[in-house]
């Protein structure tokens, strides 16, 4: 099979893919930045002179940044490429609500898990009242971003009045959640299809339990109640590939933090010492 697959050329997980293809399929990286759309009689998606119709899959490993306009471009062509047959992993529809921290939370939400207290606004009033509301110890974080880039824990309130006049001047949206007392791990689970994998992350000198960040990787078995929960989890942002965490707290709560639609797996293959990359290939090839 020929499978496209949207992200940088140089990307690790492009490279895992194409080593886990080895001669069985073909994988080539093509820039999602480069999308163009021709519409006539029929529809045609394309990066350069290459059509995405002319591939079996496609598969989204990334979501640079762009205005507004390049965005919203870019999903609709998922759109037009999954209206016309083409199977678009994840669909865009997960893409679109995934790469959204605020949506994401509301849909954990709505389909019945424990999500941290959050409050989002737009001016600087608004965000301090949400701030005193959270207790006045919050972390902060960027609507869009992953593995623990922009995000910060906000205790002193003038700290916070510089933060969100920072903000609110980038155009930026004020996103910030009640800080959570928990044991210095949380629990990632990648959902693939029907199947999940699970490991802990621990990092005893810092807060935040990305592994990018200097945690702590550990295999876990996941119960069967853990992978219903996380395939729950990516059903409600449509994901059929999905990284999920859940942070368990002090208190005794079981916290649902995010749903990544773009999940990395290096971490995850090498502390389970599976070979994820192939997983990925043999679900885009036919598992879905």
């Amino acid at each position: 099979m020929r499978i496209a697959v949207l992200s940088s050329a140089d990307s690790w997980y492009v490279r895992d893919l194409q080593r886990a293809a080895a001669d069985k399929h073909k994988v080539d990286p093509l820039a999602f930045s480069q999308i163009q759309s021709s519409i006539h009689t029929d529809t045609d998606v394309a990066v350069g002179t290459q059509s995405l119709t002319d591939f079996d899959v496609v598969l989204v490993r990334t979501m640079p940044p762009g205005s507004l306009e390049q965005v919203v471009f870019r999903m609709d062509a998922l759109q037009r490429l999954a209206a016309g047959g083409i199977p678009v992993i994840n669909s865009p529809k997960a893409i679109e609500a995934a790469v959204d921290k605020y949506l994401t939370l509301s849909l954990l939400q709505n389909a019945g898990f424990e999500v941290p207290a959050t409050e989002t606004s737009q001016t600087v009033d608004e965000a301090m009242e949400g701030f005193h509301r959270l207790g006045g110890d919050v972390v902060v974080k960027p609507l869009f971003g992953s593995e623990g880039r922009g995000i910060a824990r906000i205790a002193d309130e003038a700290i916070a009045v510089r933060t969100f006049k920072m903000l609110t001047q980038l155009g930026a949206v004020i996103y910030q959640q009640k800080f959570i007392d928990h044991e210095g791990y949380d629990v990632r689970l990648l959902v693939i299809g029907d199947e999940v994998l699970g490991m802990r992350r621990s990092n005893q000198l810092d807060w935040r339990t990305n592994v990018s960040r200097g945690a702590k990787a550990e295999a876990i078995e996941v119960s069967s109640d853990m992978a219903d929960q996380a395939m729950r989890a990516a059903k409600s942002v449509d994901a059929s590939i999905a990284g999920v965490d859940f942070l368990p707290a002090k208190d005794g709560r079981y916290y649902a933090i995010e749903v990544n639609a773009v999940p990395g797996w290096r971490a995850m293959a090498k502390t389970q010492e599976i070979d994820v990359a192939e997983k990925v290939l043999n679900y885009c090839c036919g598992g879905f």
